[in-house]
């Protein structure tokens, strides 16, 4: 079966964690697979469609209301599921409706845990590989807010 990248696909660490707007395809389930991805995190109200198209793709479920931001929880959920994907070899791949919001406030997070950034610098390297992403000031807020959590 031919994989094709899913809309607004890239990797924030190649091989560890990638952003992308929901995939609806089987192909672009098989292309996440193909690149070595075998966890996708969707943070909708609802599940993708045909995500069963791709079992050996695990998927984890984390409901963010669209233009709110992750609470704490929700951010350490997402991270330690990236964390121990990684810690085996797997990619994950993470995404929301289409790709901005939501999937950029937590992959600013996993920059501020990764690479012990600051919350704005973390923006803006995000907002420059992904562009349009993190999209309100509550989502801003919580990236910054995480990083003074984690100092």
């Amino acid at each position: 079966m031919a994989s094709s990248p899913p809309h607004n696909f890239s990797w924030v660490e190649p091989g560890k964690l990638a952003g992308l707007a929901m995939p609806r395809m089987p192909c672009e389930y098989r292309y996440l697979l193909d690149n070595g991805i075998k966890h996708l995190v969707c943070l909708c109200e609802r599940k993708p469609p045909n995500h069963d198209s791709c079992p050996q793709l695990q998927l984890h479920h984390i409901k963010i209301v669209d233009f709110t931001p992750p609470s704490p929880s929700q951010i350490d959920q997402f991270l330690s599921i990236v964390e121990e994907a990684n810690s085996k070899g797997e990619g994950v791949a993470v995404h929301c409706m289409h790709g901005h919001g939501r999937t950029g406030t937590m992959l600013a997070c996993y920059l501020v845990k990764k690479r012990k950034i600051s919350g704005i610098d973390a923006i803006n390297e995000i907002r420059r590989i992904r562009h349009g992403s993190i999209e309100t000031h509550e989502q801003e807020k919580a990236v910054v807010q995480f990083h003074q959590r984690t100092k």
